[in-house]
């Protein structure tokens, strides 16, 4: 099934008297289950294209569908809907809330959504156990490492069970040993079925996508499958059945040593 259906995006920004052509007619198509890279210098229209895959931006002109769902005519009261309900996000600077413990900040998607405290509370632990922080769930940031902040955010952008995750340049701020081990969750996940993309200008981290797209002047020059990385960690059983199932199964144990 095809998740990602964009035909002739494009994006223009006015700046004075000059125009800008961020993207220029890009059209691809994203299956169910890919893990894509997407490659290029600064300004070659890559980042523009993760926002309007996000739903975070709408292109000047062009289509745009998302498991079927027209996004280029929706508001904005539909988008941040259509984010909160299929997209999990990953950003560079981990972006949590500093004074928040790792479970808050994971649960932070779940508030939006609406769903209640117990489940959030559940629903947070599982994701976080996934990821291998099931035991710092009470910290905050400034005491977590940078790998594991970004577990944390990675582990927030599972915890609604997204079709897909938007990772943008998710290792940039992280060691080579610990941008490895970020990816290798991001391919266990893709290897349980999440449609994976990123972005990053790292060669050796595109090379652990299966797909791999190359921008340059707001337009696709290169568009090559290739063999990615088999995922090599321990696939827990969380990662099987789902954060939001194995929260809900894990409720009852979890409930009983923690207090929110």
């Amino acid at each position: 099934m095809t998740l990602i259906e964009a035909r002739a995006l494009s994006k223009t920004y006015t700046m004075g008297n000059t125009t800008v052509h961020a993207l220029r007619e890009v059209s691809l198509d994203i299956a169910e289950g890919e893990f894509v890279a997407i490659m290029g210098a600064s300004g070659s229209g890559k980042s523009t294209l993760m926002n309007i895959l996000g739903c975070l931006d709408q292109p000047s002109s062009g289509q745009y569908r998302l498991a079927g769902e027209e996004v280029e005519t929706m508001t904005p009261e539909q988008l941040a809907s259509i984010r909160n309900r299929r997209i999990g996000f990953v950003f560079q600077q981990f972006n949590l809330l500093p004074r928040t413990s790792a479970q808050e900040n994971v649960e932070l998607p779940m508030v939006y959504a609406g769903v209640k405290s117990a489940e959030r509370k559940a629903r947070a632990l599982a994701a976080l156990q996934t990821v291998g922080l099931g035991e710092r769930w009470q910290h905050t940031p400034s005491e977590l490492s940078g790998g594991q902040q970004q577990r944390v955010a990675i582990a927030r952008a599972l915890v609604n069970n997204p079709q897909l995750i938007l990772a943008d340049e998710p290792t940039g701020a992280l060691d080579t040993k610990t941008s490895e081990d970020i990816m290798r969750i991001l391919a266990d996940l893709n290897a349980r079925g999440m449609t994976v993309v990123l972005v990053t200008h790292e060669a050796d981290i595109a090379a652990w996508a299966r797909r791999r797209l190359v921008f340059r002047d707001g337009q696709i020059v290169e568009d090559v499958r290739q063999p990615g990385h088999a995922p090599t960690a321990t696939v827990r059983p969380e990662l099987v059945e789902g954060p939001v199932e194995a929260g809900l199964r894990q409720a009852q144990p979890e409930r009983t040593g923690v207090t929110p």
